[in-house]
């Protein structure tokens, strides 16, 4: 990459299997940059702590996350992938981070008041949460941080503590420009909520040809006779379906259902077949990468070792200011 190339940077919790909602609303818009930037992708293992404390299944996540962004198309010779935890000092940024961060700012945090007003344990990781990721993103002082409407309340709260941060030290951590694609929508799940693993309503990409037709084809639909006309617009077929076929495609179902005489259940198997025709490649990609984790094992250990060179000079910086020695002094 030149070195005038703007950077931008992409996370993803290791939290389980990558659906729909995820690669439409995350990993699909933040891959379209590849071209543009010079790009940084890392596994958020380390917050996956505040909700799983099995070893076993965050290392496996990992694994799912790192052949899921490779199979759909990363180019890890233009760009970097790496894993949070391989790099110990986004946790000494986060400390720098919170000794000027005030308590009320982060009662403001939309992981912890949900978790409070759904009545859930709280633990010191799910408060802090937004301090952590602010170390993700300014260790490696991003120019943009791509993000779906939901998370853009994170970025901002990361510029806000670099912001205080730099108030104290002087000028020293980059204040990143947050972009949010207007263009992508919030996917709905299977029940019409937001496609999530919480709510149980999501589609994985990587689930097999049969698990995936039975998911769309559990997808709710009202009662209208086979008989009669439908829309297509407004149902919860119509965004899946608008995401994945081809306008003439799309055009092609909506006059068929207007019409009479197809019914819902005909609909979502067209829906499957275009789901399962967009995603076939990079499945069958995906199970080869997967088979292999000492292949993304050295994937991971070199996206890290690039991943340090940019961190490291960060570090040092706010190190330095805040009156310790640099990280790469060693005694």
């Amino acid at each position: 990459m030149k070195s005038n190339t703007k950077r931008s940077l992409t996370g993803i919790r290791a939290s389980g299997n990558i659906h729909l909602g995820n690669y439409l609303g995350m990993i699909k818009p933040a891959l379209d940059k590849q071209s543009q930037y010079e790009c940084l992708y890392f596994i958020a293992d380390l917050h996956s702590l505040t909700t799983n404390h099995d070893p076993q299944l965050i290392r496996r996540y990992s694994y799912d996350a790192v052949a899921t962004w490779l199979a759909f198309g990363l180019d890890i010779k233009r760009n970097l992938i790496y894993r949070q935890s391989d790099l110990p000092m986004v946790t000494e940024l986060a400390w720098f981070l919170s000794c000027t961060t005030g308590f009320g700012f982060l009662e403001k945090g939309h992981a912890f008041k949900d978790a409070l007003a759904q009545n859930k344990d709280v633990n010191h990781g799910v408060f802090a949460y937004p301090v952590l990721m602010a170390a993700d993103i300014l260790l490696y002082a991003p120019d943009i941080v791509p993000v779906g409407k939901d998370q853009k309340q994170h970025v901002e709260m990361a510029r806000d503590m670099a912001g205080s941060f730099n108030a104290i030290y002087g000028d020293i951590l980059k204040l990143p420009e947050v972009v949010v694609d207007e263009r992508v929508m919030l996917i709905p799940g299977l029940d019409g909520r937001k496609m999530s693993k919480s709510y149980g309503n999501e589609i994985p990409v990587f689930c097999s040809k049969e698990e995936l037709r039975k998911k769309i084809l559990s997808i709710k639909t009202d009662s209208t006779p086979l008989e009669q006309p439908k829309k297509l617009e407004g149902s919860l077929l119509n965004d899946l379906f608008k995401l994945f076929a081809t306008d003439s495609q799309y055009q092609d179902l909506s006059k068929r259902l207007a019409a009479g005489g197809l019914g819902w259940g005909h609909a979502k198997e067209e829906l499957f077949g275009v789901i399962d025709s967009a995603l076939a490649a990079a499945r069958d990609r995906y199970n080869q990468l997967r088979s292999d984790e000492g292949a993304l094992d050295q994937v991971l250990r070199d996206g890290a070792e690039r991943a340090f060179a940019i961190a490291t000079p960060v570090l040092n910086s706010v190190r330095v200011a805040a009156g310790f020695n640099s990280s790469a002094l060693h005694l």
